[in-house]
């Protein structure tokens, strides 16, 4: 066990005695999948006190957990979480930006990566999870994204297209394994789906999956660490050849 890992587990235990203890609420800042997974390993450990995990809508990746419940406390308290809109300041002299574009610009300004969750685009504009702490911080000093001017302000609304936007993809595999349609999904051999398992890259709902035999249930939610995230639709039929056609929502 890395030292790491060792502090994150330290902290979630602290978390939870805390919340137990004083009967209020604790947060931790925004978790990867690799560090929501360590929670899921001291999820029996820590049953003594009720967890939720959330990251500003239902489909974000990176999450806060929040230790504690309104039947402990007393009362309800929500997750100190903000999302900001980035957008151009000149519309049609924006560049079209990615992921590692926006977050690039955020760590230029020292942002620490904990205290930001979900990246999401739409067309020009972004979307941003952050700590409501972080927020007034970046509202007040990023204006710049790469050559691209912006300006940013608290989001009025998160338009649903942002949050569930998936694109529907059919593949054909001899078997419904996970292995096998990871490496259909992303282009890759058997062996370097495999290779991704024994690196512990592949996540399901969150938790780490070292089983590359394992079969996907669906509503399954996949996250390959590097390449993305697909969520396992169903078998929806047979090829001629006895191929089994796999249908998977792919998060864009």
């Amino acid at each position: 066990m890395d030292t790491e890992e060792t502090r994150l587990r330290k902290r979630l235990a602290e978390l939870a005695d805390k919340a137990y203890s004083s009967s209020q609420y604790f947060f931790t800042s925004f978790l990867s999948a690799a560090e929501l997974d360590v929670y899921y390993q001291m999820e029996r450990e820590l049953s003594y006190v009720p967890v939720t995990a959330f990251g500003g809508t239902m489909d974000c990746e990176r999450v806060m957990l929040r230790f504690g419940s309104e039947e402990l406390c007393g009362y309800e308290e929500p997750f100190p979480i903000q999302c900001i809109e980035i957008q151009p300041f000149i519309e049609k002299f924006g560049e079209t930006l990615g992921h590692r574009d926006y977050l690039g610009a955020l760590m230029n300004l020292g942002i620490e990566r904990s205290t930001l969750g979900d990246i999401v685009i739409d067309g020009k504009h972004a979307f941003i999870f952050c700590t409501d702490k972080m927020a007034p911080y970046i509202l007040d000093t990023l204006d710049r994204v790469r050559h691209t001017s912006v300006k940013c302000q608290l989001a009025a609304h998160i338009p649903e297209s942002t949050v569930t936007r998936l694109e529907r993809m059919t593949v054909q595999v001899s078997a419904a394994r996970t292995d096998s349609i990871i490496a259909k999904v992303y282009h890759l051999s058997r062996g370097e789906s495999a290779e991704l398992f024994r690196a512990k890259k592949i996540f399901v709902n969150g938790r780490l999956n070292e089983n590359n035999s394992g079969q996907l249930k669906p509503g399954d939610r996949v996250t390959v660490r590097g390449f993305g995230r697909f969520c396992y639709v169903e078998t929806v039929g047979e090829s001629r050849k006895g191929k089994l056609n796999v249908a998977v929502d792919l998060y864009c």
